[in-house]
């Protein structure tokens, strides 16, 4: 685990184009900006969490079943 310190406006970036930027500090959270493009997810961990656990308790579609059901649509010329 990488530990830094940055005062309130200084700003991390993870990669080329994810900025993290303390925001505020107070005596019983730190508030953080992020900035990064849309394509990216970005969640608190235990929203993440609770993602990953709901998709993992979702039902499975075999492939098969997706391939059968793109091929009948392409038959009837739906998309």
């Amino acid at each position: 685990m990488l530990i830094l310190s940055r005062k309130i406006n200084e700003s991390i970036m993870v990669g080329e184009d994810i900025e993290i930027k303390v925001v505020d500090v107070s005596s019983r959270a730190i508030k953080l900006g992020i900035e990064a493009p849309k394509d990216i997810a970005v969640h608190r961990k235990e929203v993440f969490d609770a993602i990953k656990n709901e998709n993992l308790a979702s039902p499975q579609v075999p492939q098969e079943k997706v391939f059968s059901l793109l091929e009948y649509m392409k038959t009837k010329g739906e998309r």
